[in-house]
């Protein structure tokens, strides 16, 4: 019998191919003596993850996934900017929607461009790997940041980078082909710890395969809503305009997608199929990039996806990119004497946040409702592109003395995009209710009551009542409980 380092196997066998029970006994004790098998023949969990966690790999994955995620980020920063979304979403509005607890977080006015800025200098760091450690850390407070100045802009792609940006807090990406390795010969040689590559495979996987999750329910597959309203929107399109016409490209996208969603990890992590997911990767969010204006996503998870690689792959990459740029890449160590210690607090707040993305999508079930229709737990659960919802909220402000009233204009409040993801969001509705009380009682304004003629069409269907017009919006406190003020949906959605 032959021991390899990570397998046992067998050099002989019967006549019949199959194994002699002696040599299967020694098999056995081979394999109770590598993971530590109590006598009973239970598998002792603690050796086992604690053998995980002492393996090593080559660094050259985590710096490409370093510097394609900071040099994209530092694109997307400049995208921002140059298009002059900085003013339109964070200095002009004259009202913001802020998160329930995070009323503290807002825009500074001209300041707000220096929070920019500084995201985007950090973003560039990263990519070069100079003092990573607090690049990093200043990435995610202040793109963080930049994403919880206002509902309005939420997107999962902007939530998203943010988990992503955490979890790179806590590994080492500028182990390799960096500024700091640079500085540091000694880093530059080290391998990383074999978890620090699969914790960022594990998160892609999540979003995935909660993603695809999503996808289960009888609007996206038997109604292929809401693709069938915005492919039909595309007609413009040479050659395939006049496909996404069609009913049954609809289905097929609905269909493909669910299915691409929950298969793709697997297909990555099979080495067998690994090029073929690669290229499903680059079709599919090729594809959404040319559709569906979502900015940045789909190239972050097409440069996400090369993690999947061996590290082989990678370091040839970073070679040819050193070459580029007159950069000595450091050969990388990974014999077995070189010994990196795992960070235990490292280790606990990857887990921690890993645990998060797992069960924070299930908050919803906690709720009573359609969760299209009230939303309760529909944000930062990787829902991704699962509804149309178009609708109007009139506001009434009534003097409950005089009875006297008068309706407000949105648009002296809001902007066009503030205005219509106010008027389908109940939460958005409720918050600018009790602006628009306070605004009128600073105004002079007495006994202010504000009431909603509201309605909303949610993926095809007609327009129906959204909230209860009969309620006083001032009376109802933003909380985490059951919206009875809610008009309840009269139909059924059926799936995750």
């Amino acid at each position: 019998m032959k021991l390899s380092r990570d397998k046992w196997y067998l050099t002989r066998t019967d006549r019949k191919g199959t194994l002699n029970v002696d040599y299967k006994t020694e098999v056995w004790r081979a394999f109770a003596t590598r993971y530590k098998r109590a006598p009973s023949g239970a598998v002792n969990a603690g050796q086992v993850l604690n053998a995980y966690f002492q393996q090593t790999t080559d660094a050259a994955p985590l710096a490409v996934f370093r510097i394609l995620f900071g040099t994209l980020m530092f694109v997307g920063m400049l995208r921002f900017a140059s298009n002059g979304w900085i003013e339109k979403f964070y200095i002009e509005p004259r009202f913001f929607f802020p998160y329930a607890g995070l009323e503290f977080i807002k825009p500074l006015g001209p300041f707000t461009y220096l929070i920019f800025a500084g995201c985007a200098v950090a973003a560039l760091l990263v990519a070069l790997g100079y003092y990573y450690r607090p690049a990093i850390v200043l990435f995610f407070l202040s793109f963080t940041y930049i994403e919880l100045m206002d509902k309005t802009t939420y997107l999962n792609h902007y939530y998203f980078v943010s988990v992503l940006s955490l979890l790179l807090v806590f590994l080492p990406a500028n182990a390799c082909c960096s500024l700091d390795a640079k500085r540091r010969p000694r880093l530059a040689s080290q391998p990383v710890p074999r978890w620090c590559i699969d914790a960022l495979k594990l998160l892609l996987g999540i979003v995935y395969c909660y993603a695809g999750l999503a996808k289960i329910n009888s609007d996206w597959l038997l109604h292929a809503m809401p693709l069938k309203i915005w492919l039909s929107a595309h007609y413009e399109l040479p050659v395939l305009g006049k496909l996404l016409q069609q009913s049954w490209a609809a289905y097929a996208f609905s269909w493909g997608g669910m299915v691409y969603d929950l298969s793709i990890p697997f297909l990555l992590l099979y080495r067998p199929t690994r090029t073929l997911a690669l290229a499903l990767v680059a079709v599919f969010h090729g594809l959404t990039a040319w559709l569906f204006p979502i900015g940045m996503f789909p190239y972050i998870m097409i440069a996400s996806s090369l993690i999947f690689l061996d590290a082989s792959v990678h370091r040839r990459l970073l070679s040819a990119g050193a070459r580029l740029f007159n950069y000595r890449l450091a050969k990388s160590d990974n014999s077995e004497k070189v010994s990196v210690r795992s960070n235990p607090f490292a280790l606990v707040a990857v887990g921690t946040l890993l645990l998060l993305q797992l069960l924070l999508p299930w908050r919803y079930l906690a709720y009573p409702g359609e969760l299209f229709w009230t939303e309760a737990g529909y944000r930062f659960s990787w829902r991704v592109m699962l509804m149309e919802k178009a609708g109007y909220a009139h506001f009434r402000v009534v003097d409950a003395a005089t009875g006297q009233r008068f309706y407000v204009d949105n648009a002296d409040f809001l902007t066009p995009l503030q205005e219509k993801q106010m008027a389908t969001q109940p939460d958005f509705i409720l918050r600018y209710a009790h602006f628009l009380a306070d605004h009128f009682r600073e105004q002079g304004h007495a006994n202010v009551q504000v009431f909603v003629d509201s309605y909303v069409a949610l993926n095809g269907r007609p327009s129906r009542p959204y909230v209860d017009p009969a309620v006083d919006l001032t009376r109802i406190n933003e909380s985490f409980h059951r919206q009875t003020w809610l008009v309840p949906f009269d139909d059924t959605i059926t799936g995750l």
